[in-house]
């Protein structure tokens, strides 16, 4: 297809131009990992000025669709291996396996997961944990943890845990290395909580600054949000947790009943 400035499309050069590449890419003529024709070659296709090649390629580029990479050029950004966070994630079902939730899911991707812990601190609460958790919002009643989790050497997403300072003291969660084989899950079970049902708020938005800067976000990739909230066996919450993923690298998977 070729354009040019006298078209009777009202829509600006540079966005007819990203119309048809995206298409083209949609349709497969463009394959994942493929690269596109140099910025010249695209300008005399469609007789347009290198400036709005430029700009047609930064539209797909803030989509997500292509990468651009120095002095190779433009390609079709290839789709990932998706890490899946799913409703079954915690199931004893899994502990024969010996592997966290997250390094389960990596080995059955073939890749090899592993985490680096951020910070350990005692904290007080804001009010909407504090209801969340059931503890006081005027004391540092909570003990947080912050994690970052890899998928081989990729950034895949950050977690915050929060758990009730009551739990957590003498237990080895103020540790940066849990000292239980089934880490977290398996010290409260061990301290009488067993995870009856999860609670899981999932949205998605833009990455702030510094989430493009620690999960190590390309351009026009969101993230996706999950705020988890463990029940145990009396329905009483004993951990609360933010996961802040790729969207380009993780997926969500739920097959529960209908209540």
């Amino acid at each position: 297809m070729t354009l040019t400035d006298d078209s009777p499309d009202t829509r600006p050069l540079s966005q007819q131009i990203a119309d048809d590449l995206r298409e083209a890419i949609r349709d497969g003529v463009y394959e994942p990992g493929s690269q596109l024709p140099s910025q010249r070659a695209l300008a005399q296709r469609y007789g347009a000025a290198r400036n709005t090649v430029t700009e047609a390629l930064n539209i797909l580029s803030r989509e997500g669709l292509v990468t651009s990479q120095q002095g190779r050029g433009v390609f079709v950004r290839e789709k990932q291996t998706l890490i899946r966070l799913g409703n079954d994630r915690y199931s004893p079902k899994y502990r024969e396996m010996g592997l966290s939730p997250f390094l389960l899911e990596c080995a059955r991707q073939g890749k090899r997961g592993r985490f680096e812990v951020l910070g350990i601190e005692k904290i007080k609460p804001t009010q909407e944990l504090a209801k969340r958790l059931k503890v006081s919002p005027s004391t540092k009643s909570v003990l947080r943890r912050e994690n970052v989790f890899y998928a081989d050497d990729d950034p895949v997403y950050r977690v915050t845990t929060w758990i009730p300072l009551a739990i957590a003291r003498g237990s080895g969660l103020e540790q940066a290395e849990v000292p239980h084989q089934y880490g977290i899950h398996g010290v409260f079970e061990e301290k009488g909580h067993v995870m009856t049902r999860i609670d899981d708020e999932i949205s998605a938005r833009m990455p702030t600054p510094e989430e493009l800067s620690y999960l190590e976000l390309p351009e026009g990739v969101p993230v996706i949000e999950v705020l988890h909230t463990s029940l145990d066996q009396d329905g009483d919450p004993y951990e609360v947790t933010l996961f802040v993923m790729r969207a380009d690298m993780n997926g969500l998977r739920y097959n529960v009943p209908v209540e």
